[in-house]
């Protein structure tokens, strides 16, 4: 009889351990398009403590409302909502232990949405042997009203110079992490399109890809939609000879000749030539893009300085056009830092170019994974890498916008720098 007690006594022990290790977590779900809630949405918890494993599923109700009951695990969850084939997040994306309560705003999907345009179109050049390097960051504005994704097998289209080979591509929503999206190849020529919403709000796109060089090269660009801006930035040793319209923007950085051109109409002629060699130091862009610029993105001409009397005709807008340049450059060392060796074989199936000598950056957030999964599931080493280096790259855009002290970010920047270099020997990278 006392054994059967004991037993008992210890079964109401796991018991309850069991239920204190338990947690819920509540939501809704709004339709941003309609203004009401989200009916029969699919809810997913993803556990991030195990490589994003799915934890529990469920249906939004007829109010838009959701719940979850799961085991603590100490890490961090994410919570995404499927909506008419593009998935959602909440702000943040992470939910960190201990959260009740969320919340996520999803929108009807389009093919075509009326309200795209884009706010800055920069392309940053520079020589590298035989061959122009460039760097192409797209920041598309989605104003539609009511405001509502637009999704497609071509959801946001390009035009690349003739013979440009595509190294890498990436994207990144409306307040996400940068994700590996190649642009696929269109019917027209010199096309490309990415299959990836683009959200209200601000999506970036960004392509790496190098062109044929000999010392002098004829740019047509020929813009698919209206943009605020385009930005072109060269080193100080290479010439520029531009279309009617381009300004020099005086006070940027030292080593690096950009021009700009306002206003831009889609189908506007915007020519231009490159002669010359040169590179620009990636040390002297961070310090110019990522200080005041960075800073001051939504008040322009903030954090540079006072004003002079009469200011040059992009005083407006070179804190917005600065602080862009810092976030290609972020995006860039990135891109330097983590690119993999090329691959043997590609598989025949995939739908974007092979890769040249510049294979595409091999990474992506815990958020951006559930946006586009991988293939396969990595194994417990490579996303320790992938974890590392998205802590590297999340850093530097600290730095780049002021939000670290010099002393921290050298502090945090051993220590990732040690880890990673540790972590990608034993996974025998």
């Amino acid at each position: 009889m006392k054994s059967v007690k004991m037993l008992r006594v210890a079964a109401a022990v796991l018991a309850l351990c069991a239920l204190s290790a338990a947690t819920s977590l509540k939501g809704t779900v709004k339709n941003g398009t309609t203004g009401k809630a989200a009916a029969g949405d699919d809810v997913v918890l993803l556990d991030m403590s195990q490589g994003m494993q799915e934890a529990a599923r469920t249906k939004a109700d007829s109010q838009g409302r959701f719940s979850f009951n799961y085991q603590e695990t100490g890490g961090p969850h994410m919570v995404r909502v499927l909506h008419q084939g593009v998935n959602y997040f909440p702000p943040g994306g992470i939910i960190p232990p201990g959260t009740s309560t969320t919340a996520i705003t999803v929108y009807d999907a389009a093919a075509k949405v009326p309200g795209i345009g884009l706010t800055v179109d920069m392309m940053r050049a520079q020589t590298e042997g035989s061959n122009l390097q460039v760097t192409e960051l797209w920041v598309v504005k989605n104003d539609s009203t009511p405001p509502r994704t637009q999704m497609s097998d071509n959801a946001f289209e390009i035009a690349l110079p003739a013979g440009a080979q595509v190294d890498s591509g990436m994207a990144s929503g409306p307040g996400g992490q940068p994700v590996n999206s190649a642009p696929v190849p269109q019917a027209g020529k010199n096309k490309y399109a990415f299959i990836f919403p683009v959200r209200p709000g601000e999506t970036r796109f960004q392509v790496n890809y190098h062109l044929p060089y000999s010392g002098q090269i004829k740019f047509g660009p020929q813009p698919l939609y209206a943009a605020d801006h385009v930005v072109v930035m060269l080193p100080k040793s290479m010439q520029f000879t531009g279309a009617a319209g381009y300004q020099t923007m005086e006070g940027g950085d030292p080593n690096a000749n950009i021009q700009v051109i306002t206003n831009v109409k889609p189908g506007q002629d915007l020519s231009f030539d490159l002669s010359g060699t040169g590179t620009i130091p990636e040390g002297q862009q961070a310090a110019s893009a990522g200080g005041g610029g960075m800073a001051a993105r939504g008040a322009p001409g903030g954090g540079l300085g006072a004003p002079e009397e009469t200011p040059d005709p992009l005083h407006r807008y070179r804190g917005f056009i600065l602080g862009g340049l810092g976030v290609a450059l972020a995006l860039g060392v990135f891109y330097v830092v983590t690119r993999p060796k090329p691959a043997v074989a590609s598989s025949p199936a995939a739908p974007a170019p092979a890769a040249g000598k510049r294979a595409g950056a091999s990474r992506s957030t815990t958020a951006a994974l559930a946006v586009n999964p991988p293939a396969s599931a990595p194994q417990n080493g490579d996303r320790l890498l992938e974890a590392l280096k998205e802590e590297l790259f999340q850093l530097e855009m600290e730095r780049h916008q002021g939000k670290i002290s010099g002393e921290d970010y050298e502090k945090a920047k051993s220590a990732l720098d040690t880890t990673l270099a540790r972590a990608a020997k034993r996974a025998g990278a």
